[in-house]
């Protein structure tokens, strides 16, 4: 009775140093995720007014009066901090990510560590490409329609809080579909849907390329077709990235 009584003793004092060791490595990984979101606010923050000029930017060389207006007292403050806030967070991402990573890689195998490194880093790259093919491309060709179609002794003047609203939106949008890449290739992974399946279904690929085209650049057949063709390139290597994910698992078997 004293043997089991210690025995349930020292597994009770194992659990606990686990699960304080457990809360310790997710303290420091929090520590530094917070430590370099914190640093690239402070830098973000003391370059906010340019860093929002940046951003209107696209829409500045449409506007006729060649500025945007502020409706609220404190928007001058706040939108631009803001802005701050949200760069330095999606800059902040990878890192956020690798300590994610790290916190969880001890329980995974071996080939899933290997796997999941390179998926970070080419899902990063994905969603930054598409921000900047936002930024480069579709505001422009937005911008200027809009800019071309407002109403005769109408001056279109946007309120700096909501052009943030909108032009983020959009940024995050164009940056979620740029992932279409990986997440082909983890429907495959997962054995949700089969890359032969994604062969098939291309012609319906193509067309909903184009309906996204429809819905998110302005109305005219040219800029309808320069974001179609991207996002059709996307689904073509999605196809092409699931084919090496058959070849892996086959050498995991073996």
């Amino acid at each position: 009775m004293r043997l089991a009584r210690h025995m349930i003793e020292k597994a009770d004092n194992n659990n606990s140093r686990e699960l304080l060791n457990f809360l310790v490595e997710l303290r420091s990984r929090l520590i530094a995720a917070l430590v370099v979101l914190f640093v690239l606010f402070a830098v973000f923050f003391y370059y906010a007014n340019q860093l929002y000029t940046l951003l209107a930017l696209p829409l500045l060389r449409y506007l006729p009066q060649g500025h945007l207006i502020a409706t609220q007292i404190v928007s001058p403050f706040f939108v631009p901090v803001r802005l701050a806030f949200m760069a330095s967070l999606l800059l902040a991402m990878p890192f956020i990510l690798y300590q994610v990573w790290a916190f969880v890689s001890p329980a995974l195998y071996g080939h899933e560590r290997r796997l999941i490194w390179p998926f970070i880093l080419m899902s990063t790259f994905l969603f930054y490409s598409g921000i900047l093919f936002a930024y480069f491309v579709i505001f422009p060709m937005l911008f200027h329609f809009l800019s071309g179609i407002a109403p005769e002794g109408v001056v279109l003047s946007p309120d700096i809080s909501e052009y943030l609203d909108f032009t983020i939106k959009l940024l995050l949008i164009f940056g979620t579909l740029f992932e279409i890449p990986i997440i082909m290739v983890l429907l495959v992974s997962a054995r949700l849907v089969s890359r032969a399946h994604f062969i098939k279904w291309r012609p319906y690929a193509i067309v909903g390329a184009f309906v996204i085209g429809m819905l998110l650049a302005p109305p005219d057949v040219l800029s309808q077709t320069i974001l179609a063709i991207p996002v059709w390139l996307l689904y073509e290597t999605g196809i092409l990235m699931t084919r090496f994910v058959g070849q892996y698992d086959k050498k995991i078997k073996c």
